[in-house]
Protein backbone atom coordinates (compact mmCIF):
# COMPACT_ATOMS: atom_id res chain seq x y z
CA UNK A 1 0.00 0.00 0.00
CA UNK A 2 1.23 3.48 -0.90
CA UNK A 3 0.07 6.94 0.09
CA UNK A 4 -0.84 9.54 -2.52
CA UNK A 5 -1.81 13.20 -2.46
CA UNK A 6 -3.85 14.50 -5.38
CA UNK A 7 -4.01 18.28 -5.78
CA UNK A 8 -6.88 19.18 -8.07
CA UNK A 9 -9.69 16.71 -8.64
CA UNK A 10 -11.06 17.62 -12.02
CA UNK A 11 -11.74 14.77 -14.43
CA UNK A 12 -8.17 13.51 -14.55
CA UNK A 13 -7.47 13.87 -10.84
CA UNK A 14 -10.77 12.21 -9.95
CA UNK A 15 -10.22 9.19 -12.21
CA UNK A 16 -6.61 8.86 -11.07
CA UNK A 17 -7.63 8.91 -7.42
CA UNK A 18 -10.42 6.39 -7.92
CA UNK A 19 -8.04 3.98 -9.64
CA UNK A 20 -5.46 4.31 -6.86
CA UNK A 21 -8.16 3.63 -4.25
CA UNK A 22 -9.32 0.62 -6.26
CA UNK A 23 -5.73 -0.66 -6.07
CA UNK A 24 -5.95 -0.48 -2.25
CA UNK A 25 -3.89 2.64 -1.57
CA UNK A 26 -4.36 5.60 0.76
CA UNK A 27 -5.41 8.62 -1.28
CA UNK A 28 -5.89 12.15 0.05
CA UNK A 29 -7.47 14.74 -2.24
CA UNK A 30 -7.57 18.52 -2.05
CA UNK A 31 -9.31 21.08 -4.25
CA UNK A 32 -10.37 24.69 -3.80
CA UNK A 33 -13.92 23.84 -4.91
CA UNK A 34 -15.85 22.90 -1.77
CA UNK A 35 -18.75 21.39 -3.73
CA UNK A 36 -16.40 18.99 -5.54
CA UNK A 37 -14.77 17.92 -2.28
CA UNK A 38 -18.12 17.44 -0.54
CA UNK A 39 -19.23 15.14 -3.35
CA UNK A 40 -16.02 13.09 -3.58
CA UNK A 41 -14.92 12.96 0.07
CA UNK A 42 -16.68 9.67 0.95
CA UNK A 43 -14.70 7.85 -1.75
CA UNK A 44 -11.24 8.74 -0.45
CA UNK A 45 -9.04 8.28 2.61
CA UNK A 46 -9.31 11.99 3.41
CA UNK A 47 -10.37 15.14 1.60
CA UNK A 48 -9.71 18.84 2.11
CA UNK A 49 -10.83 22.16 0.71
CA UNK A 50 -7.98 24.59 0.12
CA UNK A 51 -5.93 26.63 -2.32
CA UNK A 52 -2.54 24.93 -2.58
CA UNK A 53 -0.91 28.10 -3.87
CA UNK A 54 -0.93 29.03 -0.19
CA UNK A 55 2.19 27.52 1.36
CA UNK A 56 0.49 27.15 4.74
CA UNK A 57 -2.17 24.94 3.16
CA UNK A 58 0.48 22.66 1.66
CA UNK A 59 2.45 22.61 4.89
CA UNK A 60 -0.64 21.54 6.86
CA UNK A 61 -1.02 18.48 4.61
CA UNK A 62 2.38 17.09 5.59
CA UNK A 63 3.39 16.61 1.97
CA UNK A 64 6.67 14.91 2.93
CA UNK A 65 4.69 11.95 4.29
CA UNK A 66 3.22 10.93 0.93
CA UNK A 67 4.94 8.51 -1.44
CA UNK A 68 3.78 10.55 -4.44
CA UNK A 69 2.17 13.97 -4.80
CA UNK A 70 0.20 14.60 -8.00
CA UNK A 71 -0.43 18.15 -9.24
CA UNK A 72 -3.45 17.74 -11.53
CA UNK A 73 -4.22 21.32 -12.54
CA UNK A 74 -2.81 21.59 -16.07
CA UNK A 75 -5.54 24.11 -16.97
CA UNK A 76 -3.87 26.67 -14.63
CA UNK A 77 -0.21 26.38 -15.52
CA UNK A 78 0.98 29.23 -13.30
CA UNK A 79 -0.61 27.58 -10.28
CA UNK A 80 0.88 24.25 -11.30
CA UNK A 81 4.36 25.80 -11.39
CA UNK A 82 3.97 27.44 -7.99
CA UNK A 83 2.59 24.32 -6.30
CA UNK A 84 5.18 22.00 -7.84
CA UNK A 85 7.99 24.27 -6.65
CA UNK A 86 6.58 24.56 -3.12
CA UNK A 87 6.04 20.81 -2.84
CA UNK A 88 9.74 20.18 -3.47
CA UNK A 89 10.74 22.96 -1.06
CA UNK A 90 8.58 21.35 1.62
CA UNK A 91 10.26 17.98 1.17
CA UNK A 92 7.82 16.06 -1.03
CA UNK A 93 9.44 12.75 -1.97
CA UNK A 94 8.17 12.50 -5.54
CA UNK A 95 6.12 15.04 -7.47
CA UNK A 96 4.20 14.27 -10.66
CA UNK A 97 2.71 17.26 -12.47
CA UNK A 98 0.45 17.48 -15.51
CA UNK A 99 1.12 19.54 -18.63
CA UNK A 100 -0.45 20.21 -22.00
CA UNK A 101 2.65 21.15 -24.00
CA UNK A 102 6.34 20.24 -24.18
CA UNK A 103 7.40 23.72 -23.08
CA UNK A 104 5.29 23.40 -19.95
CA UNK A 105 6.87 20.02 -19.24
CA UNK A 106 10.37 21.48 -19.54
CA UNK A 107 9.57 24.28 -17.11
CA UNK A 108 7.95 21.95 -14.57
CA UNK A 109 11.00 19.69 -14.59
CA UNK A 110 13.32 22.66 -14.17
CA UNK A 111 11.55 23.77 -10.99
CA UNK A 112 11.52 20.29 -9.47
CA UNK A 113 8.88 17.96 -10.93
CA UNK A 114 10.16 14.38 -10.86
CA UNK A 115 7.84 13.40 -13.69
CA UNK A 116 5.40 15.15 -16.01
CA UNK A 117 2.44 13.52 -17.72
CA UNK A 118 0.39 14.69 -20.67
CA UNK A 119 -3.03 13.29 -19.81
CA UNK A 120 -4.86 14.59 -22.89
CA UNK A 121 -1.96 14.05 -25.29
CA UNK A 122 -1.31 10.48 -24.16
CA UNK A 123 -4.98 9.53 -24.41
CA UNK A 124 -5.18 11.10 -27.87
CA UNK A 125 -2.09 9.22 -29.09
CA UNK A 126 -3.37 5.93 -27.69
CA UNK A 127 -6.79 6.45 -29.27
CA UNK A 128 -5.27 7.33 -32.63
CA UNK A 129 -3.09 4.22 -32.69
CA UNK A 130 -5.96 1.99 -31.56
CA UNK A 131 -8.36 3.10 -34.27
CA UNK A 132 -5.78 3.42 -37.02
CA UNK A 133 -5.36 -0.35 -36.90
CA UNK A 134 -8.08 -3.00 -36.84
CA UNK A 135 -9.18 -5.08 -33.84
CA UNK A 136 -6.90 -3.64 -31.16
CA UNK A 137 -8.61 -4.26 -27.81
CA UNK A 138 -6.17 -2.20 -25.71
CA UNK A 139 -2.59 -1.00 -25.67
CA UNK A 140 0.09 0.20 -23.26
CA UNK A 141 2.67 2.61 -24.67
CA UNK A 142 6.25 1.70 -23.71
CA UNK A 143 8.10 4.22 -25.89
CA UNK A 144 7.18 6.44 -28.83
CA UNK A 145 7.70 3.40 -31.06
CA UNK A 146 6.95 0.27 -29.01
CA UNK A 147 3.82 -0.77 -27.15
CA UNK A 148 2.06 -3.80 -25.70
CA UNK A 149 -1.10 -4.58 -27.67
CA UNK A 150 -4.09 -6.79 -26.92
CA UNK A 151 -5.42 -8.28 -30.16
CA UNK A 152 -7.94 -11.06 -30.89
CA UNK A 153 -6.34 -13.95 -32.76
CA UNK A 154 -7.01 -14.35 -36.46
CA UNK A 155 -9.72 -16.92 -37.31
CA UNK A 156 -7.24 -19.16 -39.14
CA UNK A 157 -5.08 -19.42 -35.99
CA UNK A 158 -7.64 -21.58 -34.17
CA UNK A 159 -6.24 -25.05 -33.52
CA UNK A 160 -2.68 -24.07 -34.46
CA UNK A 161 0.34 -23.65 -32.19
CA UNK A 162 2.63 -20.67 -31.71
CA UNK A 163 5.54 -22.54 -33.25
CA UNK A 164 3.45 -23.49 -36.29
CA UNK A 165 2.45 -19.88 -36.89
CA UNK A 166 5.99 -18.57 -36.30
CA UNK A 167 4.60 -15.18 -35.26
CA UNK A 168 7.94 -13.63 -34.34
CA UNK A 169 9.57 -14.39 -37.68
CA UNK A 170 6.56 -13.69 -39.91
CA UNK A 171 5.17 -10.62 -38.15
CA UNK A 172 8.06 -9.34 -35.98
CA UNK A 173 5.83 -9.54 -32.89
CA UNK A 174 6.59 -11.19 -29.55
CA UNK A 175 3.69 -12.90 -27.75
CA UNK A 176 4.09 -12.29 -24.00
CA UNK A 177 0.71 -13.60 -22.79
CA UNK A 178 -2.61 -15.03 -23.94
CA UNK A 179 -5.98 -14.15 -22.40
CA UNK A 180 -9.13 -16.25 -22.58
CA UNK A 181 -11.93 -14.86 -20.43
CA UNK A 182 -10.53 -14.52 -16.91
CA UNK A 183 -7.63 -16.89 -17.61
CA UNK A 184 -4.19 -15.57 -18.51
CA UNK A 185 -1.30 -17.68 -19.78
CA UNK A 186 1.93 -15.74 -19.24
CA UNK A 187 4.98 -16.50 -21.39
CA UNK A 188 3.12 -19.22 -23.34
CA UNK A 189 5.05 -22.26 -24.52
CA UNK A 190 5.76 -22.70 -28.25
CA UNK A 191 3.37 -25.67 -28.33
CA UNK A 192 0.43 -23.60 -27.01
CA UNK A 193 -2.58 -24.33 -29.24
CA UNK A 194 -4.93 -21.40 -29.88
CA UNK A 195 -8.64 -21.43 -29.06
CA UNK A 196 -11.38 -19.35 -30.66
CA UNK A 197 -11.75 -16.79 -27.85
CA UNK A 198 -8.02 -16.19 -27.29
CA UNK A 199 -6.64 -12.66 -27.16
CA UNK A 200 -2.88 -12.27 -27.56
CA UNK A 201 -0.74 -9.70 -25.78
CA UNK A 202 2.19 -8.79 -28.00
CA UNK A 203 5.09 -6.34 -27.97
CA UNK A 204 5.83 -4.63 -31.24
CA UNK A 205 6.15 -1.38 -33.13
CA UNK A 206 3.21 0.62 -34.41
CA UNK A 207 4.18 -0.18 -38.00
CA UNK A 208 4.36 -3.95 -37.37
CA UNK A 209 1.01 -3.94 -35.57
CA UNK A 210 -0.61 -1.95 -38.37
CA UNK A 211 0.64 -4.42 -40.98
CA UNK A 212 -0.47 -7.39 -38.89
CA UNK A 213 -3.98 -6.14 -38.06
CA UNK A 214 -4.76 -4.77 -41.51
CA UNK A 215 -3.91 -7.89 -43.50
Amino acid sequence: MKSFLIIGVGRFGKHLGEKLIELDNDVVIIDKDDEVIEKLAPNFTDAFVGDCRNENVLRSLGVNNFDVCFVCIAEDFQASLEITSMLKELGAKYVVSTAKRDRQSDLLKKIGADDVIYAEKQIAIKTGIRYNANNIVDLIMLTDEYAIYEIPIKPDWVGKTIIELDVRKKHNLNIIAIKNGENVTAAPRPDYRFSKEDIIMVIGTQDDIYRFTNK
